[in-house]
């Protein structure tokens, strides 16, 4: 049977609306990105919804708030195992009921999903398309309550998308069966003719469409010209220690090749490629989620739809096939709204190596629209124009600034030049071979090379042959890339183009205008600091380490606890109470009850050695209700009604029932006790044989990282032990 959620009435008052009230307590906001509102309208009055957002532009809100609203369960097709567990972690992280379907499962944990399903308990279940041929499971769906279907990453439905999977064709099975469902499909990237496919091959019936801007404000674009490109990444990467970040290079080798170099010099770095097997990719997926290593040097099988906040650079450090794969893996940086630096080496050697994998393809359609897009690729690193406007260009959208502040174009030094002489040069070169010729020979002719093919053509005998021997060839292919941006010339063919001339051309090649363009000098992506927003830097470090313990004992990625922009936001407004604290984007009610003592105690402690700090005033445009915690206190009076419980004799368990918190925040307060040196005996804690093993494997390891103490004691230690002789040991 299929079932009708019931249609939530939006009120007048939108604050107070059930949307908003669930938006705020549930998820930690107190306002919507651009179209999550309606998106969510739309979605609880039962219409159809086709979104194209941008990466990081909130599309899991837009069906998670539902879900946590209509009643029945919303099922959310994912294209990857591998992250389904941090989606769901992410979910149940502020208080739905979510879990997963796959093949990682054992036949005990599914048929227990299966039996919550049934007892209408579970609000999101994630599952893999390949499960819509499973005859067993379409005939549970039948049978339990749905409020309805999400489709992520539904650009894998189309044959003209860039990542088109065949498996996704089986959700046109979803109309068929379900024919009162409602569909909502979501994806980051489509052209819209991509959009027109999706629409048709999955039936949607009058969607509500949304065309969000494909502009990412927080993300700065920078190319640079390859040529040591390890070391040039490893430049990068000294100017941004610590930062988690994505490497792509194109072959297994060269991924190897990376991450071992990265290695040797002391980055933590792991590679990520199909000849890894499965066991290996998901342990060096989870270690780079953890936080583990800072650096995944990887191939595009490390793909859509990473969940990872907290990327602050992706580096392609080998040209993409095309502007859409481009736009998707650079959207993996950034996705908690922060600064984030894309950058690219490029290399036109990296031209000819996908020239060759192109000309393989035998399906002549196919071929012609892969070249095509490569040269589209190529267009956006090479013409002097805004990287940002290119890009959104490919997607049928015009950015409107003449400067967006936020590429290595728009920041780097220019300088206006009158190129008309050298242009009516490579024009009249072209003129005079009737435009049969690619860039490379006309440049061979106009700075008078001495070959073959040229003696063989006679275009050593034309006038312009040799005319520019002024500039070597890298400033006549400078100046080609110009003229193509600028529409002078054009290239005509697929596999072995030829250069045209326009009509705006030949106006410059007669005389009739003259033709200007910028000359600039390299601008560092190191540059990217200068737009970063405050936050106090030396306690964003400290509220990391509490992060990543909490992830560690939770055994799910730090940014599941919170995202760098929650953590930045602590680290611009100093919140040491409760009220402070609600006002701090994305610290919901669940994550209040759980964490917030202990990451208010961390910053009273810090403000408490700093008594010069100016704090600035959080403002909050919501009235959040009362939320069932302790009377409101100072984290410093909570830490030492612990200490009181604690010297009278009670256990963890026992105080964090008496208070009414978590254990794990408990464990915090004894951390920072330990650390005061207060009177607390370790044998009440911890048995004194294994505290001496803890004691020697944290020596052994020779860092405080939790992780490899748990790892090496085979399963003896667990982490609430390890973090508190760990705070012995610091103290």
């Amino acid at each position: 049977m299929f079932f009708y959620g019931k249609i939530i009435p939006m009120q007048l008052n939108a604050q107070e609306s059930p949307i908003y009230k669930t938006l705020n307590t549930v998820f930690g906001f107190t306002a919507f990105r651009a179209h999550q509102e309606d998106i969510i309208k739309s979605i609880l009055n039962k219409q159809d919804v086709f979104a194209v957002m941008p990466t990081g532009g909130g599309k899991s809100l837009c069906y998670q708030l539902p879900a946590a609203l209509m009643p029945g369960t919303a099922v959310v097709i994912s294209p990857l195992i591998s992250l389904m567990k941090d989606q769901v972690d992410a979910a149940q992280s502020v208080g739905l009921s979510a879990a997963f379907i796959n093949s990682s499962l054992g036949v005990r944990q599914i048929s227990e999903t299966y039996q919550k399903l049934k007892a209408d308990k579970i609000d999101l279940l994630y599952i893999a398309p390949e499960r819509f041929k499973v005859l067993h499971f379409m005939e549970l769906l039948k049978n339990i309550p749905i409020s309805f279907f999400a489709i992520d990453e539904a650009h894998c439905i189309s044959e003209w998308g860039h990542d088109f999977r065949p498996d996704y064709l089986n959700l046109s099975n979803i109309r068929t069966t379900f024919p009162k469902a409602l569909i909502a499909a979501f994806t980051a990237t489509a052209t819209l003719k991509v959009q027109e496919d999706i629409i048709r091959k999955i039936s949607l019936r009058s969607p509500f469409l949304v065309r969000a801007s494909f502009n990412r404000p927080n993300l700065f674009y920078q190319i640079e010209k390859k040529t040591a490109v390890n070391s040039q990444i490893l430049q990068f990467l000294r100017a941004h220690p610590d930062e988690s970040g994505i490497i792509y290079r194109t072959t297994r080798n060269s991924v190897m090749e990376t991450a071992e170099f990265l290695t040797s010099q002391g980055i933590k770095a792991l590679p990520y490629h199909a000849g890894l097997t499965q066991k290996k990719r998901t342990e060096n997926q989870e270690a780079f989620n953890r936080d583990d290593v800072s650096v995944i040097a990887a191939t595009i099988a490390f793909g859509m739809g990473i969940d990872k906040s907290n990327v602050r650079f992706v580096i392609h450090a080998d040209l993409p096939k095309n502007i859409e794969g481009y736009h998707q893996e650079t959207g993996r940086a950034g996705r908690d709204g922060e600064p984030a630096v894309c950058l690219l080496f490029f290399s036109r050697g990296d031209m000819s190596k996908i020239r060759y994998f192109i000309e393989q393809i035998a399906d002549d359609k196919e071929r012609l629209i892969a070249f095509d897009k490569l040269n589209r690729m190529v267009g956006l690193v090479s013409y002097n124009l805004c990287r940002r406007k290119q890009l959104l260009k490919f997607f049928d959208e015009d950015y409107p600034a003449d400067n967006c502040g936020a590429c290595d174009i728009c920041l780097g030094d220019a300088q206006e030049v009158d190129i008309t002489v050298d242009a009516q040069i490579i024009m009249s070169a072209v003129k005079r071979t009737d435009e049969r010729f690619g860039i490379g020979h006309i440049i061979d002719i106009v700075t008078g090379a001495n070959t073959k093919r040229i003696r063989q053509c006679r275009h050593n005998q034309i006038k312009t042959y040799g005319a520019g021997k002024h500039g070597d060839k890298n400033y006549w292919r400078f100046l080609a890339d110009e003229l193509l941006a600028y529409k002078v010339i054009r290239q005509e063919g697929d596999r072995y183009p030829v250069i045209k001339l326009t009509d705006k051309g030949l106006d410059i090649l007669f005389s009739k205008v003259r033709l200007t363009a910028l000359r600039r000098q390299e601008t560092k992506a190191a540059s990217l600091g200068s737009q970063d927003e405050h936050y106090d830097k030396i306690l964003f470090e400290k509220l990391r380490i509490i992060r990543k313990e909490f992830a560690e004992e939770q055994q799910v990625p730090p940014f599941v606890i919170f995202s760098d922009k929650t953590l930045h936001e602590m680290c611009r407004y100093y919140p040491v109470s409760v009220d402070e604290m609600r006002k701090i984007s994305g610290v919901g009610e669940v994550k209040l009850k759980q964490y917030a003592e202990t990451f208010m105690a961390e910053i009273e402690e810090y403000l408490a050695e700093r008594p010069d700090i100016s704090i600035e005033k959080i403002s909050s445009n919501t009235s959040c209700s009362s939320i069932n915690l302790r009377q409101q206190k100072k984290p410093g009076q909570s830490i030492e009604n612990t200490y009181l419980l604690f010297q009278q004799g009670l256990s963890i368990d026992d105080i964090a029932k008496q208070r009414s918190l978590a254990a794990s925040t408990i464990i915090g307060h004894l951390e920072i006790l330990i650390r005061d040196a207060r009177d607390i005996d370790p044998d009440r804690l911890i048995d004194p044989v294994k505290y001496k093993e803890i004691e020697k494997l944290f020596l052994e390891s020779k860092q405080w990282n939790l992780t490899p103490v748990i790892e090496h004691s085979n399963g003896r230690v667990n982490y609430t032990e390890a973090r508190l002789v760990r705070a012995f040991l610091l103290r």
